[in-house]
């Protein structure tokens, strides 16, 4: 799942992180409430885990915020106000569901996967991707466009199954380094460039359009030509 963090511990936020990208998701940071909003009204995420005390945008005002504006997405409220009255506002203001802090790693995973199945849409499944006539299933490792079987290696696969489930969304370096590499921090190499480079040779032969496109500054962005 696509999932957005919104909380101001450093530290607290790399466990959360560590612990949801282990389990398979894709994680998003963001370590100031209205920093928070902003990305989570500019792209699309299964479920948010929101920490209660920000900086800049208090929590329950970034759910308001979300909420005014129509935004469904399942919210998880974390925070260290654990009493019966704030768990109540908490839930009153939009949030879907609320814990305390501290907490156990296995208790907010096994939460963030209800929200995220109450959630689910029917459309396509998580491991199998398609962007144009690139299919990807992550299940079996098996990438083809237009029937032909390409070889990728593992760390290819995630970097091409992370841009189609963004698909029409830039991708900065950050997200890639983050969320592949699981890197906080940039190397200060060409690593990224140089498989994408092996990327789009590999999954674009002959006459077939590009799928991988630079945007200059920015990152990437998968689309069709």
């Amino acid at each position: 799942m696509q999932i957005l963090l919104v909380e101001d511990d450093d530290s607290l936020a790399a466990h959360v992180a560590a612990g949801l990208r282990e389990a398979g998701h894709i994680v998003e940071h963001r370590a100031d409430g209205r920093e928070g909003l902003v990305q989570a009204t500019c792209e699309t995420y299964d479920v948010i885990v929101l920490d209660r005390m920000l900086p800049s945008l208090d929590g329950l005002k970034v759910l308001a915020a979300l909420r005014a504006t129509e935004n469904a997405t399942p919210v998880l409220i974390v925070s260290a106000l654990g009493d019966v009255d704030e768990r109540v506002r908490g839930l009153r203001a939009g949030g879907d569901d609320y814990m305390a802090k501290p907490f156990a790693m296995s208790e907010l995973l096994a939460r963030v996967d209800s929200l995220g199945r109450r959630n689910a849409t029917v459309s396509e499944p998580s491991d199998h991707l398609r962007v144009a006539d690139l299919e990807i299933d992550l299940v079996a490792h098996v990438v083809s466009r237009a029937g032909r079987r390409i070889n990728l290696t593992l760390r290819e696969l995630r970097i091409l199954a992370y841009l189609a489930r963004n698909a029409g969304r830039v991708v900065t370096r950050s997200m890639l380094l983050e969320n592949v590499w699981d890197y906080n921090f940039d190397p200060q190499t060409n690593i990224i460039d140089q498989h994408i480079s092996k990327l789009r040779q590999k999954i674009a032969h002959d006459e077939e359009a590009p799928l991988i496109h630079t945007i200059r500054g920015l990152g990437y962005v998968m689309r069709p030509e």
